[in-house]
């Protein structure tokens, strides 16, 4: 008898316990029991339970009717190239770009070294540490110089909290690329090969940040104090200074001179040694400055298509190039895609990779995994709303290789080159269906002989300023 007394004691005091701290708007004993109830007791929901209490979500979600043979073969397929690696960091971006870079180098080997493209079979990857170098620097200097610029308005200001939030990261986009190469020139990456902190930067970003963000209260309160801009400037670049040793301490003194020969995947060379600056060798294989030659394409459903807009603060270096793109649908980007596919020249591109990615087949398609059924509920955001809520955007940049056309010229699956290393997915590659390249594509760098007058002109409107704080508008990583 005593042991039901205190029984029912102890539900009465909870009941009254979660009544007390319920407001309106809250979880109450009511609403409680009715999601407890509508639980039911069903033998099927114990056997899901203890099926994904020991296994991975992934596994116990896997369409098998998804899982046969993988289509391999594509109508139009650029050159194959080396598979790179980005390891763990966050530089798909430079990866990417980079990978498009020397792509389109071998295309005219024999206007640049002499070389007989398909026949002369060049091996070149760029050092990544030696433009990362140079990627921090002046990041650092974007946020050092915002602080200033902003160093009147309070410290919980939307936009100085966005600097402060993160002064350094190792995200970005193709305009990364084009302003940083032609600025500090490439390097092959034998000439100044990855370190540990190139390959992993969490730690480097995380001292660089409290580093940052030391300096920058240092340069608001001398603005706080009316300080001269000159003495702002002469303080900026000891700061600076500080953040090259940092850098150079992690990913090495950048090289100012270098000797290579071109060679092949045997080690053969294919002309002579020769001296080189980075700026020079930027000459050699690019040739031009890459801004102007391009434009960045974008699908985003919640914008007015056809307009322009650009991201402010969105870009690498502070006198550098803001991220401004054309805003179109996937049918018009898609016919920019298979253009430059078709004349052999690769493009940037970017995706939210991991949604419905089966990482062991590298393979996107939007039937991989079967949430909805198992969970036993709906999934029914468009793109347009999944990017409004955070739920999608651009997360990774990954190189546009190839297309597969059906007898109409509309794609089917579409190919690119990854940088998680040769041994992932398609042999470093990443197939995707056309639905899902739709839905999960965001970004697309096209060279501007790809693209139509009208879309031109489109491209060159006044951009409408938007905020970085956007959830589209998050770096390539």
């Amino acid at each position: 008898m005593k042991v039901r007394i205190y029984m029912a004691a102890g539900m009465l005091t909870a009941a009254l316990s979660l009544t007390a701290q319920t407001r309106d708007g809250g979880i109450s004993q009511k609403m409680l029991s009715e999601m407890e109830k509508a639980q039911g007791s069903l033998p099927q929901n114990r056997a899901i339970f203890n099926a994904i209490a020991s296994n991975k979500i992934d596994d116990l979600a896997k369409n098998f009717r998804n899982q046969g043979t993988l289509d391999t073969f594509f109508s139009i397929e650029t050159e194959k190239q080396s598979i790179t690696d980005q390891k763990s960091s966050g530089r798909c971006w430079m990866f990417s770009g980079m990978n498009v870079l020397r792509s389109n180098f071998t295309q005219r080997l024999d206007t640049v070294c002499g070389f007989v493209p398909g026949t002369n079979d060049v091996q070149l990857e760029f050092s990544q540490d030696h433009l990362f170098f140079y990627d921090q620097l002046e990041k650092a200097n974007l946020f050092l110089q915002g602080v200033i610029d902003t160093g009147r308005k309070p410290i919980d200001d939307q936009r100085v909290q966005f600097f402060f939030k993160a002064p350094i990261n190792d995200g970005g986009t193709f305009c990364g690329v084009s302003d940083l190469a032609a600025k500090y020139g490439l390097v092959p990456k034998e000439v100044m090969p990855e370190t540990f902190s190139a390959d992993n930067t969490s730690k480097m970003a995380q001292i660089m940040k409290s580093k940052l963000r030391e300096q920058g209260l240092e340069l608001r309160d001398m603005v706080a104090k009316g300080r001269k801009a000159a003495d702002l400037q002469k303080r900026k670049t000891e700061m600076l200074t500080e953040v090259y040793r940092m850098l150079s301490l992690t990913l090495g003194e950048p090289v100012k001179q270098f000797t290579y020969a071109f060679r092949d995947k045997s080690g053969k060379a294919l002309g002579q040694t020769r001296s080189y600056t980075p700026q020079e060798f930027y000459q050699t294989v690019v040739g031009h400055p890459l801004n102007g030659t391009f434009i960045m394409v974008m699908n985003d459903p919640r914008r007015e298509y056809h307009k322009t807009y650009e991201v402010e603060y969105d870009r690498h270096t502070y006198d550098g190039t803001n991220w401004k793109y054309l805003n179109l649908p996937m049918d018009e980007i898609e016919q920019l895609a298979i253009a430059s596919l078709r004349d052999g020249r690769k493009l940037y591109s970017s995706y939210d990779v991991g949604k419905q990615l089966d990482r062991t087949r590298g393979y996107c398609d939007l039937e991989n995994y079967d949430y909805a059924s198992l969970f036993g509920t709906e999934f029914k955001m468009d793109k347009a709303q999944r990017i409004a809520t955070f739920d999608s955007g651009s997360t990774h940049a990954m190189t546009l290789t190839a297309v597969d056309l059906d007898a109409d010229g509309k794609a089917t699956k579409w190919k690119v080159e990854n940088s998680w290393g040769a041994s992932w997915g398609q042999k470093g590659c990443l197939i995707m269906t056309d639905r899902w390249f739709r839905e999960y594509m965001f970004r697309l760098v096209v060279d501007k002989k790809y693209v139509s007058e009208q879309l031109l002109r489109e491209a060159e409107q006044k951009p409408i300023m938007v905020m970085p704080e956007d959830p589209l508008f998050q770096m390539d990583e």
